[in-house]
């Protein structure tokens, strides 16, 4: 009959392994995924290869919406309302310059006056 330490010290033990166990097993669906990964971007580095060569190389933005469209479905993220394409992608308005300051108003830290200086 095992004494109450040698019982902790196998449960300790067998919990080790467990841990061991989940984190190899872990992994290696990771590094399967990573691998899955790796081979669909080759497919795709070979496919746009090929339509390079044919001149067709150019992905038009239905191409590029679907295959975001899919990505996002697959992992179960929300898709966004996507315009349709005679609906125009309202531009963001340029910031006027303002006229530059003398004097004492030179120091002025805000952070628009600085980014233009450096910009």
């Amino acid at each position: 009959m095992p004494s109450e330490p040698e019982s902790a010290a196998a449960a300790f033990t067998r919990a080790g392994q467990d841990a061991v166990t989940f984190s190899r097993r872990v992994a290696g669906t990771a590094l399967a995924r990573a691998e899955q990964h790796r081979g669909e971007n080759r497919e795709l580095l070979k496919e746009f290869g090929r339509q390079r060569l044919t001149g067709g190389a150019a992905a038009t933005p239905s191409a590029l919406r679907g295959a975001a469209q899919r990505f996002r479905k697959s992992r179960g993220l929300p898709l966004p309302a996507v315009p349709a394409d005679a609906e125009p992608v309202p531009e963001t308005p340029a910031v006027p310059a303002s006229s530059p300051r003398t004097g004492e108003e030179d120091e002025d830290f805000s952070q628009l006056r600085i980014m233009r200086k450096v910009l």
